[in-house]
């Protein structure tokens, strides 16, 4: 059996340098579905941006069409009636100190963290362990919400965060490679239309530089932006 180096390149080999349209590389990536497992499909961008600028960064959430095709454990910060409504929403975690602490303790045991704005005191001292993996509660991020019941129901979902890393690049799941084309196709296009509406305004020049789409084992197919 050949080994996974030697599955990639050849592969690679497959892969045009050229950028193409969005419909024919998820029709090309859909043929790299040669594991045993179903591989998440991932679009990377890389922004016209500068990440050292505080005023360019870019972070946003949006809710995709068809989901992403997984089991998306959300912990929310929480008490009264809002913990109750983000219980019945389906919140796999709810708690104000005692998440905190078990945090603080190690436990990162979920794909979203959500918070109602009176428990921003209890979260801001986690920036530094919530901060660093993508999960602090941020307004920007619509982590950070009055209506708790219905950002737990949208992150359930599918609704994905997103923020630029210090290269300008943003890279989010969009679903599976068992999603059909017209899912992909979507799902991708759903996440590039957002993306554009969060341009930072001191953005200047090309703002989507380039799109790539590639799965969980696979080399990226360039896209026409």
């Amino acid at each position: 059996m050949p080994s996974q180096s030697k599955r990639y390149r050849a592969l690679r080999e497959k892969v045009t340098e050229d950028p193409v349209p969005l419909e024919d590389a998820i029709r090309h990536l859909k043929t790299f579905g040669t594991t045993k497992f179903i591989q998440t499909v991932e679009v990377s961008t890389n922004l016209g941006i500068d990440p050292r600028q505080s005023d360019q960064n870019v972070r946003g959430s949006v809710a995709l069409p068809h989901g992403i095709g997984k089991n998306v454990r959300v912990a929310v910060f929480a008490q009264g009636d809002n913990a109750e409504k983000a219980t019945a929403a389906g919140a796999d975690i709810v708690g104000g100190d005692d998440l905190a602490a078990k945090i603080k303790g190690g436990f990162l045991d979920f794909d979203v963290a959500l918070a109602t704005p009176d428990m921003m005191g209890v979260v801001g001292p986690l920036g530094r362990l919530l901060g660093p993996r993508g999960l602090m509660p941020s307004p920007r991020s619509g982590t950070v919400a009055t209506d708790i019941s219905s950002a737990v129901r949208e992150f359930k979902a599918g609704k994905i965060e997103f923020r630029n890393d210090k290269g300008g690049n943003v890279a989010a799941p969009v679903g599976k490679l068992n999603f059909t084309d017209a899912q992909l196709l979507e799902n991708i296009t759903a996440f590039l239309k957002h993306l554009q509406t969060v341009k930072p305004a001191a953005a200047k020049g090309t703002y989507l530089r380039s799109v790539t789409i590639s799965a969980t084992m696979s080399p990226g197919i360039r896209v026409l932006a």
